[in-house]
C-alpha cells in the first residue's frame, strides 16, 4: 500500500494560510530562511510592476480637533512579493514586518487575502 507523504509546512508564528506552489526563494518566509517580526497589516496591491515587489496601501481615519473632524490618510508600503505567493494588483494581502531586504523593503507578502 503506497503512502501519501506529508510535506512539512514551515510555521512563520502568524496565523496565515500557507501558499499551495513552492518557491526556491532564500527570501520567502514559507520555503526560505527569512524571519517574520514585529508588526502585521492587511492592504490593497496597488501596484508589482516592479520585480518580486508589490506596493501595499491601506486608508484610515484620523481626527483633527482644530476642525472637529476626521481627515481621511494612506500608507503605502513597499514589500517583498515572493513567487509562491505572486499577488497582483487589486488583491488583499497581509503583511508582515522583516529584516530590511533591500534599500526600500522591510515587508514581506505572507498571504494572499482575496484575489
Amino acid at each position: 500500500m503506497a503512502r501519501k507523504k506529508k510535506t512539512a509546512v514551515k510555521n512563520i508564528g502568524i496565523a496565515a494560510e500557507a501558499p499551495k506552489e513552492a518557491c526556491g526563494s532564500e527570501k520567502c518566509p514559507w520555503h526560505g530562511h527569512l524571519k517574520v517580526r514585529g508588526r502585521v497589516f492587511s492592504g490593497k496591491v496597488v501596484s508589482s510592476k516592479a520585480l518580486n515587489t508589490a506596493i501595499v496601501e491601506w486608508n484610515y481615519y484620523t481626527y483633527v480637533p482644530k476642525y472637529e473632524r476626521y481627515q481621511r490618510k494612506n500608507t503605502r508600503i513597499a514589500a517583498h512579493n515572493p513567487q509562491c505567493i505572486a499577488a497582483k494588483e487589486g488583491d488583499t494581502v497581509t503583511i508582515a514586518e522583516c529584516r530590511p531586504l533591500s534599500k526600500a523593503k522591510r515587508f514581506v507578502v505572507v498571504e494572499k487575502v482575496t484575489a
